[in-house]
């Protein structure tokens, strides 16, 4: 029988290991986090998914990031090159640098998550620790509609191109339209949540009353004992971070 991560199991992992990410603050980490992501997700036959809908999200990031930080990062004394005010400096691509690999660690490690993991095992193991059941259907019902927002996007695009609005130009064309792009794909996301919200009240999952469980999800000791050692390494990473940033907290 091959080994299988119960939901909790793979919810709590993503979720310590975004923590302990952000927490640690180092490129390198980041870095061999994404990697491990990206594996895993080939080996789950979802790299291709989880690649472009990362791609959809964190190009934009990555580019607002090179703008505020690598043009007119006000710490920067190693000019490598100026134009008026803009100064491109190294101590600001090193800041862009870490923190576009830390979220690109995060924002992959929680796609790895959604692309994954049995949307009907997750609630049912939310609903069977006592939650109330509209939490796992609205949180099961935004983890499939994550796999759409890459085509969503594509056609989004191509309707916008239909209409003569040009977005293949340079980077700065593209990120001018980048704006135009997330209006409709945001307000595209909540009609689709607010529909599926009115279909799941419309058959009774927010009326009161005892419910049965038709569905019913293994967990494994070991599994358990797992989930309570990554919160303690998460709330050690955590402390650990807070504890060395009071003292330069307390010198400045």
């Amino acid at each position: 029988m091959p080994f299988t991560l119960h939901p909790l199991t793979s919810l709590t992992a993503a979720g310590c290991t975004a923590v302990i990410t952000t927490a640690a603050g180092t490129w390198p980490l980041s870095l061999a986090v994404a990697l491990a992501a990206v594996l895993l997700a080939l080996r789950a036959g979802a790299g291709r998914r989880v690649l472009v809908t990362a791609a959809a999200v964190l190009l934009p990031l990555v580019l607002s990031l090179l703008m505020l930080h690598g043009l007119f990062f006000p710490e920067g004394r190693t000019v490598l090159a100026a134009w008026g005010p803009a100064r491109v400096t190294v101590e600001g691509m090193a800041f862009a640098w870490e923190a576009g690999t830390r979220t690109g660690a995060c924002v992959l490690v929680l796609l790895l998550f959604s692309f994954t993991v049995s949307a009907p095992d997750l609630v049912a193991a939310l609903a069977a620790r006592g939650l109330p059941p509209q939490f796992g259907f609205v949180l099961a019902s935004s983890l499939t509609l994550l796999p759409a927002v890459a085509g969503r996007l594509e056609r989004i695009r191509a309707a916008q191109e239909a209409r003569g609005l040009v977005l293949r130009g340079g980077a700065l064309s593209r990120l001018a339209a980048v704006r135009l792009q997330m209006v409709p794909l945001v307000l595209g996301l909540i009609e689709d949540s607010g529909s599926r919200a009115q279909a799941l009240e419309a058959r009774g999952f927010g009326g009161p009353g005892p419910r049965t469980d038709y569905r019913e999800v293994a967990d494994p000791p070991a599994q358990r004992r797992l989930r309570a050692a990554l919160l303690l390494l998460t709330a050690a990473a955590v402390a650990l971070r807070l504890g060395a940033s009071w003292p330069a907290a307390g010198s400045a």
